[in-house]
């Protein structure tokens, strides 16, 4: 194997981002942290619309943030003919664009993706819409409750009767793992065909595709999935119990077997061999029952106690923790997960990319001011759009 290497493994890779919000904006930063070049398009006095949420990280919004340091911002007004130059000037020396701007802006714009692709046949073009091109629903504005609700997310979370967005914005980050992988696999494809690509990524397709359980269980069963809180619809005991020092512990049973082991720990070995406890079905059937008794042996024991008991019985727990405790989790600290990243108002801290290779350095970059790289990127790109 060779040693580390000094640059990230997409140093000298060009992205560019006319991005707003989370699902575009997260792809792009991604891409930054493995050392390619981002540059965000965005638009004067404006800017993305995740700048004005708030003022929480030194006048910066916490969501703006997170999704975009390192990368470079240049705030264009792709309505005069100047700037839309400076954007194809930057397009025909790059190697990514993606968008997930409002439904047919790219092509009101004279962006269409079939024309760009024509226009820059190594480009890889990836769309981001909320439902895609082809039916109904095209024209309709999406944001992630939005397209969450439309694809029955919300409808198994939360409880019967009272239906709840996950707190997480899963259309929007799923969205932009997807967009993040598809652009990889289309970066390795050029190398062996030399050709650029057209990905267009609905988002309603994302939470579809995520929804894969309950999709079956309603195709095959036509029962509808009852949202159970704390818990899965399809797996039980599965759930958040209190215990006696008002902690939550969150213990979980994936398997016939692992019901037998928790049976053994909450003292009652017995239940492990009832028939009507025997299988996964059988206990989602009577999930009240069994959360009343495992929740009742919790209530009577600390969470340390609860937690050591199940590690060593080899039961999957966890303690509910707050946002607060994610903050200072130790887990994080001890692993060295946080690093610094730079803001106008001075350096924050910010987590390391989830998968990143051994031996493969992070670009920590700055989270850029509203068109701080303008005049240089209009230096740069000025009259420089020709065919490639």
């Amino acid at each position: 194997m060779s040693g580390p290497l000094v640059e990230g493994p997409l140093a000298g890779i060009t992205v560019v981002g006319l991005e707003q919000a989370i699902s575009a904006p997260l792809a792009t930063r991604h891409l930054a942290d493995l050392g390619a070049r981002v540059i965000k398009i965005e638009a004067p006095k404006y800017g993305d619309s995740t700048r004005a949420y708030d003022t929480v990280v030194g006048g910066l919004s916490a969501h703006f943030t997170w999704l975009n340091h390192g990368k470079e911002s240049a705030a264009l007004d792709l309505r005069a003919d100047s700037d839309m130059a400076v954007l194809h000037g930057i397009l025909a020396r790059a190697d990514v664009l993606v968008s997930n701007l409002a439904p047919g802006a790219l092509g009101r714009l004279g962006l269409g993706t079939n024309e760009l692709a024509e226009r820059y046949p190594r480009l890889i073009i990836v769309d981001i819409s909320g439902y895609g091109t082809g039916g109904s629903l095209d024209h309709k504005r999406a944001y992630d409750l939005l397209v969450q609700a439309e694809a029955g997310s919300c409808s198994i979370t939360g409880m019967p009767g009272q239906p709840a967005k996950p707190g997480i914005p899963v259309a929007d980050c799923g969205t932009a793992l997807y967009a993040y992988s598809a652009i990889l696999a289309a970066l390795y494809n050029r190398e062996r065909t030399g050709e650029g690509a057209i990905i267009p990524i609905a988002m309603l397709d994302t939470v579809a595709e995520l929804m894969g359980f309950a999709l079956n269980q309603v195709i095959h069963s036509d029962v509808e999935p009852t949202p159970v809180g704390m818990g899965s619809p399809m797996i039980a005991p599965y759930g958040a119990y209190a215990t006696s020092d008002a902690q939550t512990a969150v213990l979980g049973t994936t398997n016939d077997r692992e019901w037998r082991k928790l049976a053994g720990l909450i003292g009652r070995p017995e239940l492990g061999d009832e028939p009507r406890y025997l299988h996964n079905e059988d206990r989602v059937a009577a999930r009240e029952e069994l959360d009343d008794i495992v929740g009742a042996w919790c209530a009577r024991h600390p969470l340390a106690d609860i937690q050591e008991a199940a590690d060593a019985a080899g039961i999957g727990n966890a303690r509910l923790n707050s946002v607060h405790d994610l903050a200072n989790h130790p887990q994080l600290r001890e692993r060295g997960r946080w690093r610094e990243v730079g803001t106008p108002s001075g350096p924050v801290p910010a987590l390391l990319p989830p998968a990143v290779a051994l031996g493969w350095p992070v670009r920590s970059g700055s989270v850029p001011a509203l068109g701080e790289h303008t005049e240089a990127i209009r230096a740069e790109f000025k009259d420089k759009a020709l065919d490639r």
